[in-house]
C-alpha cells in the first residue's frame, strides 16, 4: 500500500549505493564502502525477493523488491546512524525512563517495580455466568477484570426491547439494572480489584451502577481503581455504537471528568481508544494520530467547560491495538508518549507532571485473528503481546485463539492469560527498561510516527477539531481508504496471512462457546420481577430529575464543587432506584435525540 502521507522513506533506488543518500541521509564512508564492496556483489548473485506476490505494493518503480510495514510504510534494508537527524542527541530524543519526553517509558524502573496488569476481556451471556468466569480468571493469576457488554447494553436497550432480539448475551454480558451489576461482581472486592469497562454511549450509566455496587460493598470511592472506556469520538469514527449527537455525548463525557476528579481520584474516567480505529482498517499512524487528537478534543471541551487540565488530566488514559508488524507497533507506543508530553506541556500548559504522562492499555489485534487454522492465532497473539510489552504498556489483554469464531472458551482464555505470564516470567524482557531503545530502525520509525501524527494534527486543527472533522467525514474516509488498500493487497497475496490466503489446509471446525436464547428469556423474567417490586414512582422521580439536569447547560462548579446540573449524581440516584439501562437512556434520548451519520463524499 503506498503511503499517502509525508514520509522520510522513498522507493528503493536503482543502485544500492544511490539508496544510501535517500531522504537526506548522510552515510559514513564505511557504510558507502560496505554498499559497494559487500552489498552490491551479494545482490548481483542473489537479488532480493519480495515477501508475497511480486506485484503492486511489493515492487518499486524499477521492478525491484519493495518491503513495507503492514501499514504500507516502506522499510529500508539497513538502518544506521545516517537514518537519524544530524542533531540527534540522547537527552533530546530519548532521555532516561521516567524523564521527558518519556520515549523510554513513564516509570524509571520499567516492569521491575510493577508488572503490567494482566487484564483479560471477558463477559458473556448472563451476569451469573460471567461472574464465574471472572473468579476463574482471578484464580489463575489474572490481575484485573475487563467487562465486555452485549450489544443491547452497548446501545442503551434493555434485554426485553424488540431491538435486542437475537443479541442478548451474544457479544458480552447482558446488564439491564443495578441488580445485574450486583450479581456480576458478587464475591469480588472492588476496592482491591481493578476493573475496566468497555462501554461508550451509556458509559456514565454503567459507571454509576459500578459506583453504586462499590458503595454497597462498603468500598471507599477514593480508593477504587479501574477504567471506563467512555470514548464516544471513536464511536463516530469507527465502531458506530453511538446513541446521541456528538455535542450532548461530549457533555456526558465531560460530566464524568468533573465528577471523577472530585470523587474517584484513582479511577480513569476515559480510555481514549485507538483499538477500534485500527480494527476498522486504519494504518498504525492513523490509529496513533486520530486517537491522540481525540484526546486533544476532550481536553479542549473540558477546558471550555471551565475545568483545570491538571485536575482531570491525570485520569485520562489511552487504549491501543497491538497488530502484527512488531517494530511498527513498538514505535507507535514510544511515539505516543512523546507526543502526549509535548501536547500537554506546550499546547495546554499543564504544570502537573502526572498530566504529562501517557498511560495506556493494549489489546492484541482481534482483526488479525483468522477463523481458518485458529491455533495459529496463539503465535500471532504472543508476538503482538510482546510488542505491547516492549513498547511499555501499563496493562495488557491477550485475545483468545478462538475469538474469530465466537466468544472465547475457558481453555482458550487460559492459554491467552498464560501467554502473558510466559512473557512476564520466562522471556526476560521485563528485566530491563526499553531494551530496543537506541535501535536505529526503532528510533527512525518512532520519529516518523511522531512527525506523521503532527502532520495529521495540523489538518484536524484547520478543520476546527475532531467533532467538525467527523461531521465532514474526514477520519472515516482516511480509514476506509487504508482498509481498502490493505484488503486489495491481501487479495493479491502481496500481504500474506498464514492459513487464510496462503498455506491453506482443510480442517474440522473447532468447538466454540454457544450462547442460546435462554439468556434473553432469563433476563426478561428478571426485568419483569424487578419492575414489579421496585418503587416505580421513585424511578419516575429520578428520571424526571435527570432529564431536567441534562437539559441545562453545565458550568464548572464553584468552591471545589461540581456543577449542580452534572448528570452523574442524578444517574447514581436513578440506578439506586433500580431504573434500567434502557429507561435511563430513553430519558436522555427524549432530551438529546439520536444521531444518524450523514453520507460523506
Amino acid at each position: 500500500m503506498p503511503d499517502r502521507h509525508k514520509s522520510n522513506h522513498k522507493a528503493i533506488a536503482e543502485s544500492p549505493a544511490t539508496d544510501l543518500f535517500e531522504a537526506g541521509r548522510h552515510p559514513s564512508d564505511s557504510e558507502k564502502e560496505w554498499a559497494e564492496k559487500t552489498l552490491m556483489p551479494t545482490l548481483e548473485k542473489a537479488p532480493e525477493r519480495p515477501i508475497g506476490a511480486p506485484t503492486g505494493v511489493n515492487l518499486d518503480e524499477h521492478d525491484h523488491a519493495r518491503y513495507t510495514t503492514i501499514s504500507g510504510v516502506p522499510v529500508r534494508r539497513l538502518y544506521t546512524q545516517a537514518d537519524l537527524p544530524e542533531d540527534w542527541r540522547y537527552e533530546d530524543y530519548l532521555n532516561y525512563p521516567g524523564q521527558p519526553p518519556f520515549t523510554r517509558g513513564i516509570h524509571a524502573s520499567g516492569y521491575r517495580g510493577k508488572m503490567w496488569t494482566m487484564r483479560q476481556f471477558s463477559g458473556f451471556a448472563s451476569p451469573e455466568e460471567t461472574n464465574q468466569r471472572y473468579k476463574y480468571l482471578l484464580e489463575h493469576g489474572g490481575m484485573g477484570l475487563s467487562v465486555a457488554f452485549d450489544l443491547p447494553t452497548l446501545m442503551g436497550y434493555d434485554s426485553d426491547h424488540p431491538f435486542s432480539e437475537g443479541e442478548v448475551g451474544k457479544c458480552g454480558v447482558a446488564i439491564d439494572s443495578l441488580e445485574d451489576m450486583e450479581i456480576l461482581f458478587d464475591g469480588i472486592d472492588l476496592e482491591k480489584t481493578t476493573v475496566s469497562m468497555t462501554i461508550n454511549s451509556p458509559a456514565s450509566v454503567l459507571w454509576a451502577m459500578y459506583l453504586a455496587v462499590a458503595e454497597k460493598q462498603g468500598a471507599d470511592w477514593k480508593r477504587i481503581s479501574g477504567t471506563t472506556q467512555n470514548d464516544i469520538l471513536k464511536e463516530y469514527i469507527a465502531q458506530k455504537e453511538y446513541i446521541y449527537p456528538p455535542a450532548p455525548s461530549m457533555r456526558l463525557v465531560i460530566d464524568t471528568f468533573e465528577f471523577g476528579s472530585k470523587f474517584t481520584p484513582k479511577f480513569n474516567t476515559i480510555s481514549i481508544s485507538g483499538y477500534h480505529i485500527r480494527e476498522a482498517g486504519s494504518t498504525a499512524l492513523q490509529e496513533l494520530a486520530f486517537t491522540i487528537y481525540d484526546g486533544v478534543e476532550y481536553v479542549e471541551w473540558a477546558r471550555r467547560r471551565g475545568l483545570d487540565v491538571d485536575e482531570f488530566g491525570p485520569r485520562l488514559s489511552f487504549f491501543f491495538n497491538a497488530h502484527n508488524d512488531f517494530f511498527e507497533e513498538i514505535a507507535k507506543y514510544r511515539a505516543s508518549r512523546k507526543i502526549w508530553y509535548r501536547l500537554m506541556k506546550d499546547r495546554f500548559g499543564a504544570k502537573n507532571q502526572r498530566t504529562w504522562l501517557m498511560r495506556f492499555h493494549t489489546q492484541t489485534a482481534g482483526v488479525s485473528l483468522t477463523a481458518q487454522q485458529p491455533m495459529n492465532n496463539i503465535a500471532r497473539v504472543a508476538i503482538q503481546a510482546l510488542a505491547g510489552v516492549l513498547g511499555g504498556t501499563q496493562s495488557l489483554h491477550t485475545d483468545s485463539y478462538d475469538e474469530a469464531l465466537a466468544l472465547p472458551t475457558e481453555d482458550a482464555v487460559r492459554i491467552a492469560l498464560r501467554t502473558q505470564q510466559i512473557i512476564a516470567y520466562e522471556s526476560g524482557v521485563a528485566q530491563t527498561v526499553d531494551p530496543l531503545g537506541g535501535s536505529y530502525f526503532v528510533e527512525r520509525l518512532t520519529l516518523d510516527m511522531e512527525n506523521g501524527a503532527f502532520d495529521y494534527f495540523e489538518k484536524l486543527d484547520a478543520m476546527g477539531g475532531m467533532v467538525k472533522a467527523i461531521e465532514k467525514g474526514y477520519p472515516q474516509k482516511e480509514i476506509a481508504e487504508a482498509s481498502y488498500q490493505f484488503q486489495r493487497a491481501t487479495e493479491a497475496k502481496e500481504k500474506i496471512t498464514v492459513g487464510a490466503n496462503d498455506f491453506v489446509v482443510e480442517e474440522p471446525a473447532p468447538n466454540i462457546l454457544y450462547i442460546g436464547e435462554e439468556v434473553a428469556q432469563a433476563q426478561t423474567k428478571k426485568l419483569q420481577a424487578l419492575r414489579a417490586r421496585r418503587s416505580n414512582d421513585e424511578v419516575r422521580r429520578c428520571l424526571d430529575a435527570l432529564k431536567k439536569a441534562a437539559a441545562q447547560e453545565p458550568k464548572a462548579g464553584a468552591n471545589g464543587q461540581i456543577s449542580p446540573v452534572n448528570t452523574m449524581p442524578f444517574l447514581v440516584d436513578a440506578v439506586k432506584a433500580y431504573a434500567t439501562v434502557g429507561e435511563i437512556c430513553d430519558a436522555l434520548r427524549e432530551v438529546y435525540g439520536t444521531y444518524t451519520e450523514t453520507a460523506f463524499a
